[in-house]
Formats: C-alpha cells, structure tokens, sequence
C-alpha cells in the first residue's frame, strides 16, 4: 500500500482580520481548466484548415460563450448534487443548497448545465449547434483531468478497499472505516483511474481526431466521442469507487442506487448510461 502524500489542500493561506483566505487547488483546478480550453477553443476558431468553412464562431463570441459555461458548471454542478445525491437533506433545509463552499458537484449536473448554457448561448448569438458542441467536447477532458486530481489532493472520492500495490491509505475517519487494529485501510486511487481515463486519453483522442483527421467536418463527432467515451469511463471505474454514504445501507454494502437481488447500477451508472446513448447517436449521424 502507498501512504497518502503529505500535501495540503490548499495552495495558499492568507490570515487577514481574524479570517483565514485560501486558494485551493479544487478551485485552481477549475480555473486554468476554463482558461485553458478558452484559449484551445480560441486557437481552433482562428485555424481554418480544421473547417469544412467558415469557423462556427469568432474569438469574440468564444470569449462570451466562456461566461455562460463558467455559471453553467457551477449552477448546474450544484443542482445536480443537490438532485441527485441528497434531495431529502435538502428539502429539508433549502437554504444549505447555498453553502457551495462546503462542497458537493456533480460533474453530470455540471454536465447539463453547459449543455444549457450552450444552447442559450447557440440561439441568442445565432451559432450552429453541433459545431458549437464538438468544440466544447475537445476541451471538455482538460477540465476532467485537473478536478480529478484536485479530488485527489483533497483525499475525497476515493474507491472501495483493495489489496492491490497501488492502495492509497487515504487520511480521514471514513476513508479508515476498514482499517484493522494493525493494518491500515488501503483504497482505490479512483480519482487517478479517472484522470487518467476521463482526462488523459479521452482528450488525447478528441484533440487527435479534432486536429490531425479533420473531426470538424463531421458536426457531432468530436461530441459523439465525448459523451460516449465519458460515460464508458465513469461506468468502468464506478466498479471500484467507493459510492456516496447515502446509497450504502446494511442490505447494500455496495451502495447500489437501483438493485434487484444484490445485482444493479450506482447512481454514476445510471447516469452514464443515457450518456453513452446519446454520444453513440451522434456518432452514427455524423457518420452519415
């Protein structure tokens, strides 16, 4: 097993009036996640060999278009937490849906709420849809890759137990609700695996068709490869990630949000799977 590394959540701290400011990688992670695939999708506008004609969009209008994204995930990351995840706590307190700074996204309600911002943005500047989407879906896994490793940095999301060499023994109560009296709790490093999966080579491969074959000039198919490939990812490592509190109980200990007889799908499998449809759709029609 490997020890957690010794590394703070933080980046920075700054005491000021009895109140302590701090800049974390969570939130570092979002932002040069933004920055960067504004600048990539910027770059990709002002590239006319990637289209079959006029880019869908100028560099101004990426500029906009970054807005609305920003305010997409984190709304849409919120609701879809607040959703999905626990809507009985948060009925019964509305106001704790608030309190974002005590944590809690959902990348599928962050998800969503691009795919809204998006089509707002499409109809009120008069943008063609699908470009506009294959565009966002190739700068889509920068994002993936840097939050995934914040998740890691801050010890959170981690998988089920294992006795595999690469088992971190993640800091905290219950990442150690396993641990032994003389052996420590190892766990999955799913945050990696997903990294790796979700971040690393889905982008390698969007960035590879967006660039060197010319994917632009099928509308949908850098986004069809996205959602398919995110949802296969996510619904392979959901195997070994440890699922939220509220889904595990003494008749599921593996915290199935839909079973039948011990058999079923965690509430990340489930919301893969429309996920996959969808991106295998829209490669199909690109294809045409």
């Amino acid at each position: 097993m490997i020890p957690f590394p010794d590394i703070s959540p933080n980046v920075f701290e700054i005491p000021l009036g009895g109140m302590t400011f701090a800049l974390r990688w969570y939130a570092l992670a979002y932002i040069f996640g933004l920055l960067l695939g504004w600048w990539l999708v910027t770059r990709a506008v002002r590239t006319p060999r990637l289209w079959p004609g006029e880019a869908p969009m100028s560099a101004e209008q990426v500029e906009r278009l970054l807005t609305w994204v920003i305010f997409g995930v984190i709304l849409g990351g919120r609701l879809g937490y607040v959703l999905f995840y626990q809507p009985g706590d948060y009925l019964a307190d509305p106001l704790a849906a608030l309190r974002i700074w005590e944590g809690g996204m959902s990348f599928h309600g962050g998800f969503l709420g691009v795919v809204v911002a998006g089509l707002w943005f499409c109809r009120r500047e008069k943008i063609p849809l699908l470009p506009t989407g294959d565009l966002m879906a190739m700068v889509a896994p920068i994002g993936l890759f840097l939050g995934r490793l914040a998740n890691f940095v801050n010890a959170e999301l981690w998988g089920r137990p294992t006795d595999l060499p690469w088992g971190v023994v993640f800091p905290g109560a219950a990442a150690q609700a396993c641990a032994t009296a003389t052996t420590a709790c190892a766990r999955h490093p799913s945050q990696l695996y997903e990294a790796a999966l979700e971040g690393l080579i889905l982008g390698a491969l969007v960035l590879w068709l967006a660039w060197r074959r010319g994917a632009f000039r099928w509308p949908g198919l850098v986004m069809g490869t996205f959602l398919a490939g995110y949802g296969i990812a996510r619904f392979l490592v959901e195997f070994v990630r440890q699922p939220d509190a509220q889904f595990v109980s003494p008749g599921n200990p593996l915290g199935l949000a839909w079973h039948v007889g011990g058999w079923g799908l965690t509430m990340g499998q489930m919301l893969s799977l429309p996920m996959i449809a969808v991106g295998l759709w829209f490669l199909i029609r690109a294809r045409r």
